[in-house]
């Protein structure tokens, strides 16, 4: 070997040494010849791990930065926790740490193993995620040790690490009571959702003021089914998250648990956290009610500064209501409606989304057609649409994109 690299020496990455793949690699950089075929083990693993992970390229170098990216470690935990960069004590420790790795993040992988075709290696099937082939290229730019350790602090403190470097959208994970990444969320953006430009820019202006930690407030979205209103809050994790926003879907079963899930989201408070309730309402005697009342405003405990909760619902006032409870029939009738009425109230935005009319119904179809390379003349398009609208279940967005599929699957 033509390198002798002393892991042992790690100090705030010394997570590193418990990984699987590293234990092999070990053994190697350090000629330990009581372990017969070291070698080949360790590139068997690494050809492994890269066909899972869809690694190209220098495959050691690359690994390894997944592992320094998505294993915790006391920096990225600490820029989590703090949403800080690391004091200098800390800062200088994982330049040691980084100055230790370099030969292994900067050098051809055929260094250290003897299988030259790991170079440049390429996958089975490459796995693109935008985010880590820019941070990839900024990498491959430095030139020095702490250029690099710079470069992977600021990808902690931009993006996090683990799951949050990966996923911008979660789920509640009630057995392990944590947050899991949503690995196949749907990658909408706020261009594909046609109209309601009024309403996009109120969603739009809110969420920027809360991912630059500006006052925001809790959104409320009402209107008829299928406008888009829970399309629009699914575009936002993806529109913002290289600027820390994150989407935790939670259930209304979950609902009592939100004590609980606003404490978890409080611990990283380098990330912003859409708490998204979609189609929510309620009984009049719902528990998980008061839950939600209590978590936007009144409870002893704050709502976390990290967090907002966002919410899209077919009813203003997010609890049925009948003739019935309009009838004089109980003492004080104001406490009743006040009751009613004080969930909504506690969203400082609320916002409208109407049925479309027919030509933005059209146009909405239009447009998903133009994306698959189909153009209909306006005849066509009118017919068409139309004679869809009238068999189902009239105008809205969903509409017009189950008619689409439908149109693209059968021509």
């Amino acid at each position: 070997m033509k390198k002798h690299i002393q892991l042992s020496k790690l100090l705030v990455t010394r997570c590193l040494l418990e990984d699987p793949m590293m234990i092999k690699l070990q053994r190697v950089i350090s000629n330990d010849m009581h372990i017969p075929y070291a070698q080949e083990e360790c590139i068997a693993h690494l050809i492994a791990v890269g066909e899972q992970l869809g690694l190209s390229g220098n495959l050691l170098s690359h690994y390894l930065i997944y592992a320094l990216t998505h294993t915790p470690n006391i920096v990225s935990e600490t820029i989590d926790r703090t949403g800080m960069f690391p004091g200098d004590s800390l800062y200088n420790a994982f330049c040691h740490d980084i100055s230790l790795l370099y030969p292994l993040l900067s050098e051809p992988t055929s260094t250290f193993l003897s299988a030259a075709f790991l170079d440049d290696y390429m996958p089975t099937k490459i796995i693109y995620n935008k985010v880590q082939d820019s941070f990839m290229a900024q990498l491959k730019a430095a030139k020095s040790s702490e250029a690099y350790a710079k470069e992977l602090l600021a990808f902690y403190m931009r993006y996090g690490y683990g799951d949050l470097a990966t996923y911008a959208a979660f789920r509640w994970n009630d057995d392990k009571n944590n947050i899991c990444g949503i690995q196949h969320f749907e990658q909408i953006q706020m261009n594909d959702l046609i109209g309601y430009e009024r309403q996009k820019e109120q969603i739009i202006q809110n969420t920027l003021a809360f991912v630059s930690d500006s006052p925001a407030n809790n959104v409320l979205l009402i209107g008829a089914r299928g406008t888009g209103k829970s399309s629009s809050v699914k575009a936002l994790a993806n529109e913002y998250f290289g600027q820390g926003l994150r989407l935790l879907q939670i259930t209304k079963a979950q609902l009592t648990e939100l004590p609980h899930i606003l404490t978890a989201l409080r611990k990283f408070c380098s990330k912003r956290f859409i708490i998204f309730l979609d189609d929510l309402s309620f009984e009049d005697s719902d528990a998980a009610f008061k839950e939600v009342k209590s978590a936007i405003e009144g409870g002893v405990s704050s709502c976390p500064p990290n967090v907002c909760i966002y919410a899209t619902s077919n009813r203003r006032h997010l609890v049925r209501e009948t003739w019935h409870d309009r009838e004089q029939d109980e003492l004080y009738h104001d406490d009743s409606a006040n009751e009613t009425i004080s969930l909504s109230d506690r969203f400082g935005l609320i916002i409208h989304y109407h049925t479309p009319n027919q030509s933005e119904y059209l146009a909405i179809i239009d447009h998903l057609l133009r994306q698959n390379g189909i153009e209909l003349t306006p005849e066509e398009l009118h017919i068409a649409g139309l004679r869809w609208e009238m068999t189902h279940s009239g105008r809205s967005g969903r509409t017009a994109k189950q008619f689409a599929a439908h149109y693209l699957g059968n021509h």
